[in-house]
């Protein structure tokens, strides 16, 4: 397997990416299951998240000049991390967790203007990953 390949795997989330239908909510589904399966808790996420995070920005910047498209939306692991940001902070029960998938989703999919703004400025996989870090900005701004 060669380096791009491994960095293709980790962007796309294996075949999740290539979902024929909403390849990022199957990529937030993901990240949906292995919360309500390991319910990781406050100290797991705060390693768990970063290192999802420099892993997609690295995969996602090479994976996008390897796709030759700007954020692909076969790209989905910001979404897989941008599920745990929003679970990261509130208390581990099952509706929280399917209410923070669907507000999730619905801010993803709306792009709140402070968001889209971040996202047209920043290029490459740092941009692809941290428009999806979008409930922290919220809080932020």
């Amino acid at each position: 397997m060669k380096k791009d390949d491994i960095f293709k795997f980790i962007a796309t989330i294996g075949p999740l990416g290539y979902s024929p239908v909403a390849p990022g909510t199957a990529g937030s589904a993901l990240s949906f299951l292995v919360y309500i399966l390991f319910r990781p808790d406050v100290l797991a996420l705060s390693i768990i998240i970063p290192v999802c995070f420099i892993a997609g920005v690295l995969a996602s910047d090479r994976t996008e000049k390897f796709l030759n498209e700007k954020d692909s939306s076969h790209i989905v692991v910001d979404e897989v991390t941008g599920y745990l940001v929003s679970v990261f902070l509130i208390p581990f029960s099952i509706p929280n967790a399917i209410l923070a998938f669907f507000l999730f989703r619905a801010f993803d999919i709306i792009k709140p203007t402070p968001i889209r703004q971040l996202e047209k400025r920043i290029p490459g996989g740092l941009g692809i990953m941290i428009d999806d870090l979008q409930g922290f900005m919220l809080i932020l701004y």
